[in-house]
């Protein structure tokens, strides 16, 4: 009888520890919120991861939460992101953001959402328009970004509009603008927008476009679009008069081309084209003050940061995803957009 009440006395002991120790690992005002990122080095997306990581706790010490997140690097890869997703939704956290590696991939992380039973969102890399339905509609869940073809309008307003200030931008003078397309990815619907949009609106403004050589995908990296600019001016030369470029990235990787045959420097007399990029990260906006870039479109980093935390918290808290925040529901059904701005000299 001693050896049975001893057992039940230690038992007890152990369940009344093990219970300590899990309300120790997670208080009832703790959050635990995962984001998979799909690579670190992107130069807008750390603008978004460094202010997810600021409001988490800034909007977590008003709101009396305390917020741990847990931001994992794909590198480019969607095997890395499957693997990192796969570890991430087994521990069940309260929540997931998801930048997507590859945007024709998001169901792969939804099965793995669905089976342990984790709400999630995606941000600023839209799921293809195929796997929408079942990424993000069936699933109820939001997709935080911008309006696909918002910043492809802004770049063709503003070469629309330089020429009004300036027709010497046409610089043969011929009515005919010859340009050279930078794109980020071939399937991804920012990408698109953004290419065929920028020419588009340009043209609906009165312009006349002509491309030079093929769209040039870049997979909005810098160094691929430096190699393939270099390539470019090999080809065409004095020809080029417009750079639009899906990206600052990849605008910024055309300018070190440039820059090698003595255009866009800034001095006074050298020979420019126009360059339009996407973005406004800190490398770009030095560019433009210093006359190398022309302008960009502001894509808010800080901005969606602050969304996606805000929709995060909502969701691991199972309320409406845009309760109490600024955003609204977009016509769609399923987003909400962050909208975005022309910057220029």
């Amino acid at each position: 009888m001693k050896k049975v009440l001893v057992f039940c006395v230690l038992a007890a002991l152990v369940f009344s520890f093990a219970g300590c120790k899990k309300k120790e690992a997670k208080a009832d005002n703790e959050l635990n919120i995962g984001v998979l990122v799909w690579k670190f080095d992107d130069a807008y997306g750390s603008t978004v991861r460094q202010a997810m990581i600021r409001y988490a706790r800034e909007i977590g010490a008003e709101k009396g939460l305390k917020i741990n997140l847990d931001l994992q690097d794909a590198a480019d890869s969607m095997a890395n992101q499957t693997d990192q997703g796969t570890i991430m939704f087994a521990s069940k956290p309260d929540f997931v953001i998801i930048n997507l590696a590859e945007v024709a991939s998001g169901m792969t992380l939804v099965n793995l959402a669905l089976e342990n039973k984790v709400p999630f969102l995606f941000y600023n890399k839209e799921p293809t328009p195929e796997t929408i339905p079942s990424t993000i509609i069936d699933t109820k869940s939001i997709f935080v970004g911008t309006s696909p073809r918002e910043a492809g309008d802004m770049q063709g307003e503003i070469l629309a509009e330089l020429y009004a200030k300036d027709k010497s931008i046409d610089k043969n003078g011929d009515g005919v603008f010859n340009y050279v397309m930078f794109m980020g990815e071939p399937n991804n619907p920012e990408a698109i927008a953004r290419s065929r949009y920028s020419v588009e609106t340009a043209e609906k403004n009165g312009l006349t476009l002509k491309q030079l050589g093929q769209t040039l995908v870049c997979n909005w990296d810098q160094a691929q679009a430096q190699d393939a600019m270099t390539a470019t001016i090999a080809q065409y030369g004095t020809q080029i008069e417009v750079v639009f470029a899906n990206n600052d990235q990849m605008a910024l990787g055309a300018l070190a081309a440039l820059n090698s045959v003595g255009y866009n420097t800034g001095n006074p007399g050298d020979p420019s084209v126009v360059l339009i990029g996407v973005d406004a990260v800190d490398a770009a906006l030095e560019s433009i003050k210093a006359g190398g870039m022309t302008a960009t479109v502001k894509q808010d980093g800080d901005a969606m940061g602050k969304a996606n935390i805000l929709i995060a918290i909502n969701g691991a808290q199972g309320k409406p995803w845009l309760e109490g925040t600024p955003y609204q529901l977009s016509a769609d059904g399923y987003s909400t957009r962050i909208p975005y701005a022309k910057i220029t000299q």
